[in-house]
Parts: structure tokens; C-alpha cells; sequence
């Protein structure tokens, strides 16, 4: 029996995690689907927002939220962001409200750049600057106007408003 136990083992986490991923719906998670990022409830308000604003038509969350340098920086980010968010979910560390991390505003701002160039060369030379996030002056155009958060808008010492 002792000369099998390691292919047992083997062969039971096998069953285990491929019961795990049918269950989970796993595989999804690899994926790009907006309604995935949706299945934490406090995304809801956040992916109605999308859906209802102008971006919906033209981006999902993954165009925004992560890295498009290379295909490892992408996936090692959406694996990082993917256990961060199991880990807060498993343990009841949830907020009510999600705010973007630093390193995650980095990303998203990357991305804006990414997608706007020419705006944004144009803004860059203009007498606005570039020492803000484009969502300061742009605030509804990814999420539209908020509505379910429980918190306003333009918190002031969330998002300062420079002048």
C-alpha cells in the first residue's frame, strides 16, 4: 500500500482541484468576461456603472485594470489581483466600497495612456499637465455616474482636487 501512496495522493489532489475548478467555474477567471468581475457582490454597482457608460461599447475591465505591456505581465497581475481578491473574500476583509490600490492606479493610468495617445500628447503640451490621473477630470466615462456606492463621488481626501 506504502508504494502507492505517492500516486494516490497525486491522483486524489488531481480530482481535487479539477472538482474545485468545475465547481468555481475557475477556467472563467482566466478569461475577459466583464459579468466574471461581477460575481463579488460589491463589484455590482461598479459593473452596472460600466455597463451603462460610454466605455462599455468599446472596453471590458481587463483593458483598463490590467498590464498590456506582455502576455506574463498580464496574467501574473490578473493571478496576483485574482488571490488577493479570494484571500479578502475568504476571510470576510471585503470592503463595502473597492478603491483602487496605488500600484493599481499606475495601471489603470498606463492604460488610459495606452488607449488615448494623442489626447493625451495633446493635453501633456497643453497648459493642464500631466501631474494628475485622467479619471480626476474624467471621473463618469469608464463607470458612469455612481449611484449605489455609499460614498460620494468626489471624496475630497480620496480624490484630491488639485488647482
Amino acid at each position: 500500500m506504502t508504494k502507492y501512496f505517492p500516486a494516490i495522493a497525486i491522483l486524489s489532489a488531481v480530482i481535487a482541484l479539477g472538482i474545485f475548478a468545475y465547481v468555481t467555474d475557475a477556467v472563467a477567471f482566466a478569461g475577459s468576461n466583464p459579468e466574471t468581475c461581477a460575481n463579488c457582490h460589491v463589484m455590482d454597482d461598479v459593473y452596472e456603472n460600466w455597463f451603462h457608460a460610454p466605455h462599455k461599447n468599446v472596453t471590458k475591465c481587463v483593458d483598463c485594470h490590467l498590464p498590456h505591456d506582455n502576455v506574463v505581465a498580464y496574467y501574473l497581475e490578473k493571478g496576483r489581483t485574482g488571490f488577493h481578491d479570494v484571500y479578502m473574500f475568504s476571510t470576510g476583509q471585503t470592503p463595502e466600497v473597492i478603491r483602487a490600490t496605488e500600484h493599481s492606479k499606475g495601471i489603470i493610468q498606463d492604460n488610459c495612456v495606452r488607449c488615448h495617445q494623442n489626447t493625451v500628447d495633446a493635453v501633456v503640451m497643453s497648459p493642464h499637465g500631466s501631474d494628475r490621473y485622467c479619471w480626476e477630470c474624467h471621473r463618469n466615462v469608464s463607470h458612469g455616474t455612481r449611484g449605489l456606492s455609499l460614498l460620494p463621488l468626489q471624496d475630497s481626501e480620496l480624490y484630491p482636487i488639485h488647482k
